[in-house]
């Protein structure tokens, strides 16, 4: 490593924020007994996903068709708790990697551009395809991570306790499998 690379890198990390995990946990819990206080329903963002997309779908499919989709009429679009958790969702990861210094725009990410080659067209489908088989099973399951696996989990329920006690273990097979280190 080269000393100009060297410096950038020591003065890159020194104006990095690092956010330890156990503080974000118990900032999470805060937050969960919050919402529940204030607006009595669980935090969670497929829902709301879901309703936004119907919103979405609403000038390209037409008022009519929308309304008549089972899933989205039982979802209708309104602007509640949902939606602001989403929308602030969105700023919230902006605005953290803002501060922790790690705000970038990259098509390709290195580790995925060396295990899987710098196609860009092949990232995006993969990363489609990933967030089409997440959001069917997160709306199968109805909850997601947050929603069946905090929310859940916090309550002490046997389905959030199951969820997360899967979730993890498959998570890292997963990640074993994918980036595994190659073999000579």
């Amino acid at each position: 490593m080269s000393t100009a690379t060297f410096d950038h890198a020591r003065a890159h990390s020194a104006a990095r924020i690092d956010w330890t995990p156990y503080l974000i946990g118990a900032g999470i819990g805060v937050l969960s007994w919050i919402v529940f206080v204030v607006v009595n329903n669980p935090i969670g963002i497929t829902t709301a996903l879901s309703q936004v997309s119907g919103a979405v779908a609403t000038p390209v499919l037409g008022a009519d068709a929308v309304a008549a989709n089972k899933y989205w009429a039982k979802n209708a679009f309104k602007l509640d708790y949902g939606t602001l958790f989403l929308v602030g969702t969105l700023f919230g990861g902006f605005l953290s990697a803002l501060m922790a210094g790690t705000l970038r725009a990259e098509s390709v990410p290195t580790v995925w551009a060396e295990r899987f080659g710098p196609s860009v067209a092949k990232r995006y489908a993969v990363a489609f395809l990933g967030g089409i088989i997440a959001m069917f099973g997160a709306r199968l399951a109805n909850g997601c991570t947050s929603g069946n696996g905090i929310t859940g989990g916090l309550q002490l329920a046997l389905s959030g306790w199951v969820f997360l006690a899967v979730m993890f273990p498959v998570g890292i097979a997963t990640a074993f499998l994918l980036f595994r280190p190659r073999s000579a």
